[in-house]
């Protein structure tokens, strides 16, 4: 069965980079070639056609229900395909980029692609130094925020794609914007996948646009075998679950990840009990303060306690917080560990793309036991 699966996606992937080449037919819609190069991501397929490769979004912004986009990725030179809506095709591989987010970020410069970057939304988000750098030396402009977007600069790029997220509605409005001034988008929704390496698997879409589909397979391969190694660890070695707190309230309210979020997925797999692991909603669950602290009254650890560097700090949100078991054990960690002094937080740019390395993190912060020698990448103990 294993060299079947292995003959399979080794097929899949053959077909993909044929796909990119070949220019013999020119609808999509011809006998589909290839399929399930996606394992766990549930907001993304990629499929390849005799023409092109088709990559098709799920629901991809907060909210949608039933909402599915397809692009149509297009070997430069090969024979034009027909569709519908010609916004959708999109020539690869991409030679120019604009990101507005930092996750894009590490996947592509894990594909060696960084030089094809032209911009970035907000400097101070970003944290790899050679980006940064590129920032300075005027190589990659920041063309601001969706609400700020300026277009005279994106114009000036001319870039190749601009590659978004949606928040409410398709793009917030602001993609119809870039869309007026002639240059493609695609939305991504990798922030959307509950699982840690479902959102990791999204960089087979940047495999796609820059036709490196075997490395960036190669790349999610190694990232999953070494998170599914831990996890297995992890089940075998250990029987007790401690409880796990997670958040700080903003005034008085407290939003909440529910259990079928990404989060609770990371602490279930490090051999933790999430607090509200019970639960499942599509987005974080607004609560308020004073039943979330008696529900906290049970946790052994604290984790992703906001932008906080030190445990002083909490009680300065609410002097109550203070008066927690977890707080007066210690048992506090932060996942901004790796931060700019502007505030660009690593784990959320390359810690998107290694989960693996986050699971280490959570797993030896839970059981200390087991990963005795382990140095935190991510996360740092408050003090």
């Amino acid at each position: 069965m294993r060299r079947i699966a292995g003959f399979a996606w080794l097929l899949s992937l053959m077909l993909l980079q044929y796909s990119c080449g070949n220019d013999s037919h020119s609808s999509p819609a011809a006998v589909m070639l290839s399929s399930d190069i996606i394992n766990k991501a549930e907001r993304l397929n990629i499929n390849a056609s005799d023409s092109c490769t088709i990559v098709t979004l799920l629901d991809p912004w907060q909210g949608a229900d039933g909402v599915q986009i397809n692009y149509y990725l297009v070997k430069r030179g090969s024979r034009p395909v027909s569709v519908d809506d010609t916004s959708r095709i999109i020539y690869v591989p991409v030679r120019k980029i604009i990101c507005m987010s930092t996750t894009h970020l590490a996947m592509i410069t894990a594909l060696g692609e960084e030089k094809s970057v032209a911009g970035v939304s907000g400097k101070a988000f970003v944290y790899n130094e050679n980006l940064l750098d590129m920032i300075d030396k005027g190589l990659i402009e920041d063309v601001g925020y969706e609400s700020t977007l300026n277009s005279e600069l994106i114009l000036k790029i001319k870039p190749d794609l601009v590659m978004m997220y949606g928040v409410g509605g398709e793009s917030s409005g602001y993609s119809g914007k870039i869309e007026e001034l002639g240059i493609k988008t695609m939305l991504n929704a990798d922030f959307l996948e509950n699982d840690p390496l479902g959102k990791a698997e999204w960089i087979k879409l940047f495999g796609a646009l820059y036709c490196k589909e075997y490395e960036a397979d190669s790349i999610y391969r190694s990232v999953s075998g070494s998170y599914n190694s831990i996890k297995d660890y992890i089940l075998q070695e250990t029987r007790r679950r401690p409880k796990v707190l997670a958040g700080l309230p903003f005034r008085d309210t407290w939003y909440v990840s529910p259990g079928n979020s990404h989060l609770s997925s990371f602490i279930r797999d490090a051999g933790g009990e999430y607090l509200w692991e019970g639960t499942v909603a599509s987005a974080a669950m607004p609560m308020g303060l004073e039943s979330v602290y008696i529900r906290s009254l049970e946790a052994d650890y604290w984790i992703n306690i906001g932008s906080v560097v030190s445990k002083d700090e909490i009680p300065a949100v609410d002097a109550r917080l203070s008066t927690l078991p977890v707080f007066k054990s210690g048992n506090l960690f932060n996942n901004n560990k790796r931060i700019t002094e502007n505030g660009g937080n690593d784990y959320w740019e390359s810690g998107v793309l290694n989960p693996q390395l986050i699971l280490k993190d959570l797993s030896s912060i839970l059981h200390p036991e087991l990963f005795k020698d382990h140095e935190l990448l991510y996360y740092r103990k408050l003090n």
